[in-house]
């Protein structure tokens, strides 16, 4: 897994071992911490390995020289903030003098079970 140098505290990963927990923290539901700590490293060491294997990706991409220009996209207009109703999940959290409620469309309700793992970690 790692290796420690003589006189130094850094530790050295493998390219394995990067791989392994990047690919780990690419999981839909899996937080970047827990993975971290599954594997005894630092968040931001994750985040950075992570970085750094998308880099290339970046990198690989031509950018013409020349600017194209502005280009106008046509956006949708903002949808309205939608009213507690009915077809509505009312989800209320205590934790000690702390109380979260959260109001969530029933057709968005695999978003709100992810959002209470989230919550609950």
């Amino acid at each position: 897994m790692d290796q420690a140098a003589p006189g130094r505290r850094r530790r050295i990963h493998s390219a394995e071992f990067k791989a392994q927990a990047v690919q780990a923290s690419q999981q839909p539901g899996v937080s970047m911490a827990s993975v971290a700590m599954a594997h005894g490293i630092n968040a931001n060491l994750l985040r950075r390995w992570v970085h750094e294997r998308a880099q290339p990706l970046v990198d690989a991409v031509t950018v013409s020289e020349k600017p194209v220009g502005f280009i106008s996209l046509p956006m949708p207009a903002p949808a309205a903030p939608p009213t507690p109703s009915a077809e509505s999940v009312r989800i209320e959290v205590r934790r000690g003098a702390t109380t979260i409620v959260l109001t969530w469309p029933v057709g968005a309700a695999d978003a709100c079970a992810a959002c209470m793992r989230e919550l609950l970690r």
